[in-house]
């Protein structure tokens, strides 16, 4: 493969709406895929399809923790591309998508959705004393 066949293939893998849109939720962080198969209301399988096709192109990785598949992008400079991009189609301000969500089963939503123990302990023995 030569260096014009590994550009179009980088440039295959960013040119579908739902790859750019899995790219900017992993800007921030690794995200596992249920969390990205309730961000875009997908199924799991097209989640993953699109998955498999942006790791095939080298743009992102995983890792396995349980049960569960965590991906993040593997080379940021891959943002700097999709903002070039952007600039040049005249698209301003792609508003990151919502972090935590109520649907989602993932532990960092959870984790977030959930008040903090030791505070709802507090509470506990506010109200005991009383």
């Amino acid at each position: 493969m030569n260096e014009h066949d590994q550009s179009a293939q980088l440039l295959r893998a960013l040119a579908h709406p739902a790859r750019l849109r899995l790219l900017y939720a992993l800007r921030d962080g690794e995200e596992c895929v249920c969390h990205l198969t309730t961000l875009f209301q997908q199924r799991q399988a097209y989640v993953s399809q699109q998955l498999m096709f942006l790791r095939q192109a080298g743009l992102i990785e995983d890792r396995k923790d349980g049960l569960r598949v965590y991906y993040r992008v593997k080379d940021p400079r891959v943002f700097a591309i999709l903002d070039a991009a952007n600039a040049l189609a005249g698209v301003k301000n792609i508003a990151a998508e919502a972090r935590t969500l109520a649907a989602c089963p993932c532990p960092k939503c959870e984790t977030q959705r959930r008040p903090d123990r030791s505070a709802r302990d507090r509470k506990r023995s506010r109200r005991k004393k009383c």
